[in-house]
């Protein structure tokens, strides 16, 4: 990595964010250079609770909040919260991700904030929206993905409602905001005026179903469960082999040709049954079976190396560890190393965007850090002294 600036190298974040959904929008911030500092709740004396909600040093804390500086402050007290209007007046961006009632009783909504900085962009998340008749709710992964109307559609057909392996709704709703977040700054650079960005778990988790949902609201289609199968691709799924399973994709035209000449199964496409997209849709079952009878015969390596060859997509179904040894994966490495001090030499998930014009990280630049840990310093720029933050310490404002 050169010394050459990362692209959000100017810009100036305070973190408001609990939970996921905050703290993965700040970290595509943080990743790409930003100045982040993490407001972090006094712990109690005494206590080895510090209000994370699990361990500082568990792989999806350590992975969630790397590149961040920490600043403990107690907002309900009136010298921390003018510490962080302090912050607020030098900032570019601030990311919460409270229920309403919450913000506005700290006097951290934006509102609040916009008189103290009228260029400030200011993030929000939220379960189910800013306002409308369930923008109370407190706001879980979970329950985004059955409102949403994910859970109706994952899982085999019959098995009933079943989430996804990751908290997506989390993830995209950061995501959205992270977007939401530069597209302000952007429009900053050409007002000078900054605005207030948010988006929900829900509108985030809908946002995804993408042609799920163009199919209802265009042909009123509800999509229902396929399990393993492409919804309207055919063939494309799982299918056996010798070693495990792999997935196909050859959903029709040359593709299709080329699969049944490769396994040796040209008939088929003669086959009334499945020689048009349709008769292939009706009969998908047995289809399926048809093909699985000849992949079950070989190994995955082999069926992989041979229709890549072909030109027809082909790839292993992977554990996790297998999929950081792949090759391909090493290659564009998407595993980040990061130094903490109490765990030793880690990796972490990295950004997968490459910039071919702009400095791109390719580790983290700083570990995730302890509660407060940079409260001193961070004072200090304020113009705090040693005696002032002693004090500011004794009466558990930081």
């Amino acid at each position: 990595m050169t010394d050459t600036p990362l692209p959000l190298a100017d810009i100036h974040v305070l973190d408001l964010t609990h939970a996921r959904a905050g703290p993965t929008a700040v970290r595509q911030l943080a990743d790409w250079g930003a100045d982040v500092i993490k407001i972090e709740v006094p712990p109690e004396p005494g206590s080895d609770n510090d209000g994370v909600g699990g361990s500082r040093l568990a792989p999806d804390y350590l992975n969630l909040h790397r590149n961040k500086r920490s600043l403990t402050l107690d907002l309900k007290n009136p010298d921390g919260h003018g510490i962080f209007l302090e912050l607020v007046v030098k900032a570019d961006v601030v990311v919460e991700n409270f229920r309403a009632e919450v913000k506005h009783r700290l006097g951290v909504d934006y509102d609040s904030l916009k008189a103290h900085n009228p260029g400030l962009i200011y993030g929000s998340i939220s379960g189910f929206g800013q306002d409308g008749p369930y923008s109370d709710r407190a706001g879980v992964d979970q329950i985004a993905q059955g409102m949403g109307g994910l859970m109706s559609i994952t899982g085999l057909p019959g098995q009933g409602p079943v989430r996804v392996g990751i908290p997506i709704a989390d993830l995209t709703a950061g995501m959205y905001l992270a977007q939401g977040i530069l597209l302000a700054l952007i429009e900053r650079g050409r007002t000078g005026e900054g605005q207030w960005v948010h988006t929900s778990l829900l509108e985030a988790m809908i946002s995804m179903l993408d042609f799920q949902a163009a199919r209802w609201l265009i042909d009123q289609d509800v999509a229902g469960q396929a399990g393993n199968d492409h919804p309207t691709g055919i063939p494309m799924g799982v299918f056996p082999c010798s070693d495990g399973a792999i997935n196909i994709a050859a959903p029709g035209g040359r593709l299709w040709e080329r699969l049944l000449d490769h396994i040796g199964a040209p008939e088929l496409a003669e086959d009334e049954r499945f020689a048009t997209a349709g008769a292939r849709s009706k009969n998908r079952e047995l289809l399926n079976a048809k093909i699985g009878a000849i992949t079950a015969t070989r190994s995955s390596a082999e069926w992989v190396e041979e229709l890549n060859a072909v030109g027809v997509p082909c790839g292993p179904i992977n554990s996790i560890d297998q999929t950081f040894a792949d090759p391909q994966v090493e290659h564009l490495g998407i595993a980040w190393p990061m130094q903490h001090p109490e765990r030793g030499n880690l990796r972490i998930v990295g950004q997968p965007v490459h910039l071919e014009g702009a400095e791109r990280p390719q580790s983290a630049r700083l570990p995730t850090p302890g509660a407060g840990q940079h409260s001193d310093e961070i004072l200090d720029a304020l113009g705090y002294d040693a005696d002032a933050v002693a004090d500011l310490r004794s009466r558990r404002v930081i």
